[in-house]
């Protein structure tokens, strides 16, 4: 249950006075509870060394089901948080692990120049990155595959721009494509991922963004009248935060003043106003935002909201007395009930494209890939170190 609707439940059962204690006792203290940054990047460091331990060799494929390259999308998420926590902790074997993964897939997408999957592409992201640390990074195969892919119409729909058929894919290469704006000033890779991320908008199966509610269907097998077996709308939790993600990750690299920041700027707002009436009361967000199917604590959904709210915040563009409560009860949650002593997050749901992957999720369960967890909760704690430590 939210927030908001533990609220007007309160008001129904104990009058105004009694939710007014509700929130004395319940949600302020959760929300009070402020850590210092030294105990969030203590927190970060640990999730990250009990990761480097177990994956020590970053150029090993995983095993799960079979055998795939370590450059596929769940390891390339784990590395966007990897150098985000770079910024706010400079280590270097941060860099090593993360050159030495570069270097063993010769800087270039997974499955080649020629592929125009998201999936494939999302390691690009940390290769430009690390461009901007090392003079001999070779960026020629990434340019080339956008190159290829602003050519190349789906062949599923004959669309130019309809690559990004599913909503995890905007986070995966959208910011990839402003990335080699930023490097190169060619607008054109700003404008083609403009026009791609419209269509997935607005067009793909009757346009997958819910103007109305400020909430991103996964796919097209979602929209309605595809419903939760409780009669709700089915929000998934992290496809939304990956949508959320890749709108920060996008303006990060973008002019404040172009058409596209204040298009995506607009579209972050409203998802803010949205997520932030489906927290709940302990933290966390469901793993389906507005059902109560499969109702329970998912880290990797609030860890992305936790990245979202907090860059919003230091942006200035969230209210920080409004949000900053939302963001202290994410953080102490996930300490409190994910984050193992060894740095082992628990209640991480597994790969999949719904609320019912990888159930039953618990604070135990190792799910399928550890990677992507690990890089959603260093992106969300990179982000809330940021705004405890200018307290």
């Amino acid at each position: 249950m939210s927030v908001r609707l533990a609220s007007e439940a309160g008001i129904r059962k104990y009058g105004r006075v009694g939710i007014l204690l509700f929130y004395l006792f319940t949600i302020l203290p959760l929300s009070m509870a402020q850590p210092q940054a030294k105990e969030v990047l203590e927190v970060a460091r640990r999730a990250n060394d009990y990761f480097m331990r177990k994956y020590e060799d970053p150029t090993v494929p995983t095993n799960w089901k079979k055998i795939r390259p370590s450059s596929l999308w769940t390891r390339a998420v784990y590395y966007e948080g990897l150098m985000a926590l770079q910024r706010i902790d400079p280590q270097q074997r941060y860099v090593d692990y993360a050159t030495r993964w570069a270097d063993f897939h010769q800087w270039t997408p997974r499955n080649g120049v020629n592929t125009c999957d998201a999936d494939d592409q999302c390691c690009a992201q940390t290769y430009y990155e690390l461009s901007l640390m090392k003079e001999d990074a070779k960026l020629e195969n990434v340019v080339a595959n956008l190159e290829h892919q602003m050519q190349t119409p789906n062949p599923k729909n004959g669309s130019l721009y309809g690559w990004w058929t599913w909503i995890d894919a905007i986070q995966m290469a959208m910011p990839l494509y402003m990335q080699i704006y930023q490097l190169t000033g060619d607008s054109r890779y700003l404008e083609h991922a403009m026009k791609m991320y419209r269509w997935s908008r607005n067009e793909c199966g009757g346009g997958l963004f819910n103007v109305k509610e400020g909430l991103w269907w996964r796919d097209a097998d979602y929209v309605p009248p595809y419903e939760e077996p409780d009669g709700q709308q089915c929000y998934w939790s992290r496809g939304n935060g990956w949508v959320y993600a890749a709108l920060v990750r996008c303006m990060n690299v973008l002019p404040k003043k172009s058409k596209a920041y204040k298009e995506l700027k607009k579209d972050f707002l409203q998802m803010s106003e949205a997520l932030l009436r489906c927290q709940r009361e302990d933290g966390f967000w469901n793993p389906s935002l507005v059902s109560t199917n499969y109702a329970m604590p998912e880290t990797s959904g609030t860890a992305l909201f936790l990245y979202g709210m907090a860059w919003g915040i230091r942006q200035g563009y969230l209210k920080a007395e409004v949000y900053r409560p939302a963001c202290d009860r994410a953080w102490t949650a996930m300490v409190s009930k994910a984050v193992h002593p060894d740095g082992f997050l628990g209640w991480m749901q597994g790969t999949g494209k719904d609320p019912s992957a990888g159930q039953p999720l618990s604070y135990t369960r190792i799910p399928d890939f550890e990677d992507y967890g690990t890089g959603c909760f260093l992106l969300g704690a990179t982000e809330y170190y940021l705004i405890v430590n200018s307290q």
